[in-house]
């Protein structure tokens, strides 16, 4: 498969376990944590669930039946007002497939369900040293300089 060929980009639902795992072995490729991704994989059921809920958003890019990226996101209930935010938690591309739009087409797809959902934002966290993840997340919203803490509940 060409890295010309043309992607499109699929929302997974409840019969997408497969292509979900693909994406989860993608993810762990992309990012270099191929344990963190394949080692626990969850059972079918609870993939089911998760891709049936109301708050999960899976989106892959796919190119010839194979999945070359990924985007999970979570649609955060707010309190203060009948609205939600959008949370991307994971966005990669396979390495052999990036510089081609996929990322931007996967957050482009992302917008309209956002919009389509009702909610007021996206957002995404990036690492500092994250150079391409920063340009990109640069180049299509706000940056705002925040501190993220990790609370250990055990």
């Amino acid at each position: 498969m060409s890295s010309s060929t043309p992607f499109s980009i699929r929302q997974l639902g409840v019969g997408d376990v497969a292509l979900m795992e693909a994406m989860m072995t993608m993810f762990g490729a992309a990012f270099e944590e191929a344990e963190i991704y394949t080692a626990a994989r969850p059972s079918p059921g609870y993939l089911q669930r998760l891709l049936g809920s109301q708050y999960f958003i899976a989106l892959a890019a796919m190119k010839g039946g194979a999945v070359v990226g990924g985007l999970a996101a979570y649609d955060l209930q707010k309190f203060e007002r009948e609205r939600s935010e959008i949370y991307i938690y994971d966005l990669a591309v396979a390495a052999e497939h990036r510089r081609q739009g996929i990322a931007t087409a996967l957050i482009e797809q992302l917008k309209a369900e956002a919009l389509a959902r009702g909610a007021y934002v996206v957002f995404v966290q990036a690492d500092r040293g994250d150079g391409p993840a920063v340009a990109l997340y640069t180049k299509l919203g706000i940056r705002e300089d925040v501190a993220h803490f990790d609370i250990k509940i055990r």
